[in-house]
């Protein structure tokens, strides 16, 4: 006896592949497909529309793949009712909880689709007072009413076009590969138009950045950006924050001198000096509020009054007391900083822009920069359906958005 559903998915569905994704992921999680019917508009700005007959060999994996092809906006052609299950353990989901995409998603109570607050991938759905959010496996607790089975949900695709916050020209260019030869310059220039327009809109930027930003040399770069109003927020570890407080300091960071300089001496006291000096002020805020730190990045940050997020490793030194050393503390804090967030800048930092991806809902477009392509093609397929990748240098990407945005900045 094998279990059949009928889903359906609307889109462009043949010229972005969305079609071709969906069936793929149906043969790979072991079930079949019957393509019912498919109308693909008139013409090229026409939306596609698909039905297709689901089948797996159990209801439990029938669910799975109905759960896994939503990422690509597919629902159930009869949503049905939510069908809710209670947590009988903290930290513990029930069994057949539904796992949220990081898309736009509604659910079905009491004849009523409720909007789900805060969308993000890799949790649960809690309901509580007629209302629905989402909750990372960490903080449900034992008696929270938690969505389970795909019944009575439904997600939808972020729109890519004829949308004043996503920028037509930034949208038509997340649709290439990361690693299509486009210019940088043409890049820089459309993730620029896309920072005003969003600015412009009210909405605030998102930044997440690594070392290379200091060790480029580009911390100049971004603390223009900082004062110009173009870094709401901004995300990093302990080496960020650390490096440009050394920078700012001692004059170079982790052993690096000027151009002109020969290395310096015993870098790495250097910077466990750093350390030790913004512990004994407190925090980075009162380093800065004390005149101890003059300039560089966090120095601006504190000064214009803007929010910042850092989380640390096992490999971090000190660390500086504002970093976050638990990590589930420190994912609770990025979520809270996201609001109000719609645009997402990732410099050079892939751990810290995977963890972003993961939190950030679908509808946030994101630029990636690296100088590796591997790591933007990961990123961009992983982040969101506006990602731009960009392969280029941390500094020199900086130093060009910077140019772009910034009234007499000069390199």
């Amino acid at each position: 006896m094998r279990f059949h559903e009928q889903v359906e998915v609307h889109g462009h569905l043949m010229d972005t592949g969305v079609l071709a994704r969906v069936l793929d992921d149906v043969l790979a999680y072991g079930g079949d497909y019957r393509v019912d019917k498919i109308d693909l508009g008139r013409t090229h700005d026409d939306e596609s529309h698909a039905v297709v007959t689901v089948g797996a060999e159990s209801a439990s994996r029938l669910a799975r793949i109905l759960m896994r092809v939503q990422v690509h906006g597919v629902n159930k052609l009869v949503p049905g009712e939510a069908r809710m299950c209670v947590a009988d353990a903290d930290g513990v989901f029930p069994e057949d909880f539904y796992s949220t995409t990081n898309l736009e998603t509604v659910v079905h109570l009491d004849g009523q689709w409720v909007p789900v607050e805060h969308p993000e991938m890799d949790c649960g759905l809690i309901v509580s007072g007629g209302r629905v959010r989402t909750v990372p496996v960490a903080d449900v607790r034992a008696g929270d009413v938690i969505v389970c089975g795909i019944d009575g949900v439904k997600v939808v695709l972020p729109v890519s076009d004829h949308s004043t916050r996503l920028h037509g020209e930034f949208a038509s260019m997340s649709t290439f590969s990361s690693t299509a030869a486009q210019p940088q310059a043409v890049l820089v220039k459309a993730i620029a138009r896309q920072i005003r327009e969003v600015k412009a809109e009210g909405y605030q930027v998102l930044w997440v950045a690594g070392r290379a930003v200091v060790s480029t040399g580009a911390s100049r770069a971004l603390t223009a950006l900082v004062e110009a109003g173009y870094v709401d927020v901004l995300f990093g570890g302990n080496a960020l924050a650390t490096l440009d407080l050394e920078r700012a300091l001692f004059g170079s960071a982790l052993g690096l001198g000027s151009p002109h300089s020969r290395r310096v001496q015993r870098g790495n006291e250097q910077h466990i000096r750093t350390v030790n000096t913004i512990r004994r002020a407190g925090s980075i805020r009162a380093a800065v509020e004390s005149g101890l730190v003059t300039k560089g990045v966090m120095h601006a940050m504190v000064k214009a009054g803007k929010s910042f997020v850092l989380v640390g490793s096992v490999r971090d030194d000190g660390p500086l007391p504002d970093v976050y050393t638990d990590v589930v503390a420190g994912q609770r804090a990025m979520r809270a900083a996201l609001r109000g967030v719609g645009f997402t800048v990732m410099v050079a930092t892939t751990l810290h822009s995977v963890a972003t991806g993961n939190i950030l809902p679908a509808s946030v477009p994101v630029a990636c920069v690296d100088t590796n392509p591997s790591i933007v093609s990961g990123l961009t397929d992983r982040t969101s359906a506006q990602a731009l990748g960009v392969v280029a240098d941390a500094g020199l990407f900086l130093e060009q958005l910077a140019t772009e945005l910034v009234p007499d900045y000069q390199t």
